[in-house]
Parts: C-alpha cells; sequence; structure tokens
C-alpha cells in the first residue's frame, strides 16, 4: 500500500462522510500493541487520507483506556505525516459557544495515569513542546473553518483531565480563573506522542457544552449528543474542504522534533529497545 500522508483521529461518524470512495479498512499491528481500531484509508474530494475512530467504532474505549501509543504509532506506520485531531470540549468561556469550532494554540496537561512518552526501557529523549499544536495546521484550520462559515475562535488554552467523569463545579471554576478556554480528556498523551514522532499536529475543537460553571446551562447528556451530532456534520464539510489545501511540504519544524533530543548514549539503548522504535529514531541513530 502507498503511504497515506494525511491522518484524521475523531469520532466514528466521519465513517458516514459523503463523498467517500475507493475504502479499505487495513489492521495495523504495533510494538505497542493494537490502536483503538482499524484505521479506514479512503479518497475525499480527491485525496487519500487515513482515518482513526479514537475511542473505536462504537465508542466503546474510555478516554483513560485508550492506547494512544498504539494510535499515533500506526498512523506513522502507514506513512502518515499531518494529523488533524477532531475532538469534542467543554466551553470554559462565555463566547466560545456550543457548536462552534476552537483551534486552541496551548495545551495543559491534568492527567494522571497515562503513558505519556514513546522513550522508555532504556532510553531517553526530551522534545520540545513548548508549542503543542503545529502553526501551519492550526492557522489553514482555522481559515477553512472560517471560509465554510463556522464560527472558529483562533488560539486558546485546552485543559485535558482524566475523565470519564466530567469536571466538578469547583474545578469548573477553578480552570477559569486560571484562563483555560476549553476542556476536554483526549489530546494528551496524543499530542505529545505526534510530536515524539515528528508528525505535525493541529486540534479542532467542537465544542459541546458550557461545563458545569454556567449555571443556567447544566451539562444534560442529550443536549450535548445534540450538539455532537451538529458539530459532526460541520466537521464533515471542514474535512471535505480541508483536505484538497493540505500539501506535502515541511514549513514547521514539527518533523524534526527529534533531533539533539536523544540523550541516551547509542551503546546504552537496549538492542531490543532501538528495534521496537526503529520506525521513529532510525535516522538519528
Amino acid at each position: 500500500m502507498d503511504a497515506v500522508k494525511i491522518g484524521i483521529i475523531g469520532g466514528s461518524g466521519i465513517y458516514d462522510i459523503e463523498g467517500l470512495n475507493d475504502v479499505k479498512m487495513i489492521e495495523v499491528d504495533t510494538p505497542f500493541g493494537r490502536p483503538s481500531d482499524k484505521v479506514l484509508v479512503g479518497t475525499l474530494a480527491g485525496v487519500r487520507f487515513a482515518f482513526l475512530p479514537r475511542h473505536g467504532r462504537g465508542h466503546r474505549v474510555s478516554p483513560s483506556q485508550l492506547n494512544f501509543r498504539a494510535n499515533i504509532y500506526a498512523l506513522k506506520k502507514i506513512g502518515v505525516e499531518k494529523i488533524i485531531s477532531i475532538s469534542a470540549v467543554g466551553s470554559l468561556k462565555e463566547e466560545l459557544r456550543p457548536r462552534d469550532f476552537v483551534i486552541p494554540d496551548q495545551l495543559f496537561d491534568r492527567t494522571k495515569n497515562r503513558v505519556s512518552t514513546f522513550f522508555d526501557e532504556g532510553i531517553v529523549a526530551h522534545v520540545g513542546f513548548a508549542d503543542p499544536f503545529c502553526p501551519d495546521l492550526s492557522q489553514l484550520s482555522y481559515s477553512v473553518a472560517r471560509e465554510i462559515g463556522i464560527s472558529v475562535h483562533k488560539t486558546g488554552t485546552y485543559v485535558c483531565i482524566e475523565g470519564p467523569q466530567f469536571s466538578t463545579r469547583a474545578e469548573s471554576h477553578v480552570y477559569r480563573k486560571l484562563g483555560f478556554s476549553i476542556i476536554g480528556m483526549t489530546n494528551i498523551p496524543e499530542a505529545k506522542l505526534a510530536r515524539e514522532a515528528e508528525m505535525c499536529y493541529v486540534t479542532v475543537a467542537l465544542v459541546t457544552d458550557y461545563d458545569v460553571w454556567k449555571e443556567d446551562e447544566e451539562v444534560d447528556v442529550e443536549k450535548i449528543m445534540a450538539n455532537l451530532r451538529a458539530n459532526t456534520e460541520n466537521a464533515k464539510k471542514f474535512i471535505k474542504t480541508l483536505l484538497p489545501k493540505l500539501d506535502h511540504q515541511h514549513r514547521c519544524e514539527c518533523r524534526n522534533a527529534l533531533a539533539g533530543a536523544i540523550v541516551t548514549s547509542k551503546d546504552a539503548i537496549p538492542k531490543q529497545t532501538i528495534n521496537k522504535l526503529k520506525l521513529l529514531i532510525e535516522k538519528y541513530i
């Protein structure tokens, strides 16, 4: 199979996107186990891309149980260089309304139980993560959302909580006081692993609710699901417009994230670890 350079991670509703053709479902094995589901490879608007349902088809995998390493590694293995993460979020600011899109530029990690690196078992790498999202993909995503008439906000901080429970009211108020913009459960360690894998990564956050801080807007699962369905339809339009505008040039530094980051001497890295991470580190060791 030819390498597929564009990857999308998101909800399984994307499977139903109109105009999708030449579809293949492929199983991808990784040294970290199986990803959330088979990877869909198809063509839309003349562009070949890969799609991975983050929680599996039917939404059967909880955020804390996601095999993030396998998901990112699987996309890397089939040739993906750029990842568009479609993510449902709660809003922590009045102006970020349900059914709006947000293109965040920062992340804050409040997770507790997740493995957030490929680099363990005898190898250490410290990648830069000051700016966790690809600036080029972020700008393009913002422009495309505006082009198709979606209410979209540029920049903001995504705070990632462990879940699967929603926040307490106290937590929600604290996050607002800290200046966070949106809240979700899935972008950490997804974004960290994408950076370690030297892949461009952007989050397109779809607002479903006001979390629990807004007294006249209680979190209601039925209301959230209605907003989620509306967001999914907008996401399909967004993807169909975005794909033809993506090129394969690299003006950003995402593809060089590991340069100088591996601090372990080559002769000290266990051979089995080198073999396990060959896809990621071969050009450096």
